[in-house]
């Protein structure tokens, strides 16, 4: 299922520095692949962002398209060093296998934050739909935990709800790229050994369900609205709204999951490149103390 992700493996970013690294688990799993991208001929210290991909929790890599576009265009929005984990798909590791590698990643960079040119805080977490997902997840550890000073967040439509009972994940039923039938298939595996065992879902697998919004960083988000996503993203950064959490967000009318790298030349699309830039550029501008 995912050969053609692994295809993509080792692509460079030109006019970057890029480096492949695989780190130790913490959690008992298999070294975890990496790459680390940051501008030439970098004086000093840089922020982190940690970039997840997306794949509905089931495929891609951090190389597959349009992934390396979205690295290039945050470093060169703002200066920063992007680490991007490969983590396990749910199709090869259930939860928590995903969430474990990305967390791990966020912890070896800190803890290795010399070596990488890096503050060892205020990092910042980005990623789209199942790498939305990921990012509303290791954030909510982050904010638990304190492991990991987050300057903010940018979770791009992202996979949150598992329940799927919001009206926009039933009804979404022939929408194109991610409609309710591949949501299902999408969680069903990456949920697979929980619901197997009878386990409760906690927050840290599907972050719908955290009910405590109190002390989130800073968060960046945009969904169209002909998406399962739609209902739950909204819902979220109202939630966060609610707790006075500085959000940026844009509903987009008309559009389907993943519009803004499957349509890139429509002009909606281009907004909502816009969007995520500029806001990035914001909110490092007001976030990130360097």
């Amino acid at each position: 299922m995912n050969f053609s992700a692994r295809i993509f493996n080792g692509k460079k970013i030109k006019g970057l520095y890029n480096e492949e690294r695989f780190i130790p688990s913490k959690n008992g799993g298999p070294d975890i692949r990496v790459r680390i991208f940051k501008p030439l001929n970098v004086e000093g210290k840089l922020p982190l962002l940690q970039y997840i991909h997306g794949g509905g929790y089931i495929l891609g890599s951090p190389e597959m398209t349009p992934n390396l576009d979205i690295i290039k265009q945050f470093i060169e929005k703002r200066p920063c060093v992007v680490i991007a984990p490969a983590y396990r798909r749910a199709l090869d590791a259930p939860y928590p296998a995903a969430f474990n590698d990305c967390y791990d990643t966020l912890l070896w960079a800190k803890e290795n934050a010399e070596e990488l040119g890096i503050y060892d805080d205020n990092f910042m977490v980005a990623g789209h739909s199942g790498g939305g997902g990921l990012t509303a997840a290791v954030t909510l550890k982050a904010r638990d935990t304190k492991d990991i000073n987050l300057a903010f967040q940018m979770p791009f439509y992202p996979m949150i709800d598992d329940r799927q009972n919001t009206k926009s994940a039933k009804e979404m039923t022939s929408v194109p790229i991610w409609n309710a039938k591949s949501n299902k298939k999408g969680w069903d595996s990456y949920l697979k050994n929980l619901r197997d065992n009878n386990e409760e879902i906690p927050p840290y697998a599907a972050a719908a369900r955290n009910k405590d919004y109190k002390n989130f960083p800073p968060t960046i988000s945009f969904v169209g609205d002909l998406e399962p996503f739609k209902d739950e993203t909204i819902a979220y950064i109202n939630a966060l709204k609610e707790e006075g959490i500085d959000t940026k967000f844009k509903l987009y009318k008309g559009a389907y999951h993943g519009f803004d790298a499957y349509v890139p030349d429509a002009q909606i699309s281009k907004d909502a490149v816009k969007f995520t830039y500029d806001s990035f550029g914001e909110f490092y501008d007001k976030y990130i103390n360097l």
